[in-house]
């Protein structure tokens, strides 16, 4: 089966935010740079998938005219198979992806990005229900510390393991960077290098 590398939103929009947090960043970082050179490595197509939301200001950072709809600074750097702009959660609603990956013939996509719970569990969910198999690297997604409706904190860690548990065995298998990586035929070698 054909398989895809989806990066969601990986842009320098997050870091203009104020629960942006390096330290929480940087394993994030570690483990979509993994997976990245691990599909360069097998020749898997990678997407790129930037989020625009208006309004349309320069002090907007979701706004083209910001200048941080654009890689974010610490991800590897990879010639995208395609690029994609999206204005909702899903990175398949109006984008133009879902007709590009039926034309590539792409039956598995392996989900990465940011934030955890929001565009990567919403386009995996989205994919799932529109017949892709998904795999959801959750080491490979990074979201941030939240407050939930009656006050109380939502650590991150919590977060990840929530969207984990709700999506594995119904809309994606949940994996490691080196299962997803195994799973597209990587040699055993290179994924032992990349899990290190």
């Amino acid at each position: 089966m054909e398989s895809c590398l989806i990066v969601i939103d990986a842009q320098e929009s997050f870091r203009q935010r104020a629960y942006w947090s390096e330290d929480v960043a940087q394993p994030y970082f570690a483990a979509q740079n993994a997976l990245i050179e691990g599909c360069l490595a097998v020749g898997l197509p990678i997407v790129r998938v930037f989020h625009v939301d208006g309004p349309a200001l320069a002090s907007h950072p979701f706004a083209v005219e910001s200048g941080f709809v654009r890689p974010i600074e610490g991800l590897a750097a990879f010639e995208a198979a395609a690029t994609f702009t999206k204005h909702r959660h899903s990175a398949l609603v109006n984008s133009g992806l879902d007709v590009w990956l039926t034309q590539q013939g792409i039956g598995r996509l392996i989900v990465s990005g940011i934030r955890t719970e929001q565009c990567c569990e919403t386009t995996t969910r989205h994919a799932s229900d529109l017949g892709w198999e998904v795999d959801y690297v959750t080491d490979a997604t990074l979201t941030f510390d939240m407050v939930q409706p009656d006050g109380r904190p939502l650590v991150a860690a919590d977060i990840k393991a929530r969207t984990a548990t709700v999506l594995d065995g119904r809309f994606a298998t949940v994996c490691s960077v080196a299962e997803a990586l195994e799973r597209t035929g990587v040699h055993a070698q290179s994924t032992e290098r990349v899990a290190a």
